[in-house]
């Protein structure tokens, strides 16, 4: 890339939040979904807000200058169908792996040991107690073995589970062997919880249907921490009313989550609303990333977390 002069960045935040920011570019404060200034055809570097929806690429378009996008997710199906060719898009790899890693771990414990029971107990003033599976001695089937599915498996050692990693294609890697989505189906009967943590993309949308559900052990924990269309949502509800699974999910196909969608009364099914990078440790980490990404675009110099290809 070539040295880029008087290019003009729209950030979502204050540039004050970056430190000392790069010489030679220019920095306006922009949420596009509130307001659009003139200077749009003159961005050259876009910060999306952190939002989950499509709203932050309605502007891509006339974005006439525009070289990079960089956005806040670690997912980037919200944008990436909109970014015109020859404009680089990179993702926030890094921004949230700690606070996803967090909650899947909390969402899991919370889902086995039935926290959200306790708190309905608690909420009727009624001493209910009850024994409850252990974390301890279960196997995990962590899909999706990126950075953030790499923080999770960090998380859920320590805790004397087993944990088998599977990602798109099979691996050897310094932390153990990583099966091939094409093994899925043969790994769930043996797992006691699986975690979702894959990007959406035509490979992934649906993966988890009906007969997948079906070959995992009753009992079993399904936790999305992916996208919600990587789960079909009607097997996941047939398989919760039957009795036979739990789940945990921080993402929906529709969010936010329509008071009138029947997962809101499914019965084992944990319910958190798209938190997972929302915690006091993000704002550091995006700040970071988005200052070394200036520094490196000012310079010239190749861009971090470059999402081409089948991703």
């Amino acid at each position: 890339m070539s040295e880029q002069r008087d290019r003009l960045v729209w950030l979502p935040f204050d540039p004050a939040e970056l430190g000392e920011v790069p010489s030679g570019l220019r920095y306006e404060v922009v949420d596009p979904r509130e307001h659009v200034p003139d200077s749009v055809g003159d961005v050259a570097f876009y910060v999306t807000p952190y939002a989950m929806g499509p709203q932050v690429g309605d502007v891509l378009e006339r974005m006439s200058g525009l070289e990079v996008v960089q956005t806040l997710s670690a997912g980037v199906d919200n944008v990436r169908s909109r970014v015109p060719e020859g404009v680089t898009l990179c993702n926030g790899r890094g921004i949230h792996d700690t606070s996803t890693a967090e909650l899947t771990l909390t969402l899991v414990l919370a889902a086995l040991r039935d926290v959200p029971g306790m708190v309905r107990d608690q909420d009727q003033r009624r001493w209910h107690t009850r024994w409850r599976p252990s974390l301890a001695d279960k196997q995990v089937l962590l899909v999706g073995y990126g950075a953030i599915g790499q923080a999770i498996e960090d998380r859920l050692l320590p805790n004397e589970c087993e944990v088998v990693k599977v990602a798109r294609t099979a691996r050897e890697t310094d932390r153990g062997h990583v099966h091939g989505f094409d093994e899925l189906a043969d790994l769930v009967p043996s797992a006691d919880v699986v975690v979702l943590i894959v990007p959406l993309t035509d490979e992934t949308r649906g993966l988890v249907d009906a007969d997948l559900l079906a070959r995992m052990k009753d009992g079993a924990l399904v936790v999305n921490m992916a996208r919600g269309p990587v789960v079909v949502t009607a097997d996941l509800l047939a398989e919760l009313h039957a009795g036979r699974l739990l789940a945990a999910v921080d993402v929906v196909d529709t969010e936010p989550l329509p008071a009138d969608d029947p997962l809101w009364d499914a019965p084992g099914l944990l319910v958190s609303p798209h938190v997972g990078g929302a915690t006091s440790a993000m704002w550091p980490r995006a700040h970071r990333l988005v200052r070394e990404q200036l520094e490196r675009y000012a310079a010239g110099e190749p861009l971090h977390n470059q999402m081409t290809g089948a991703y």
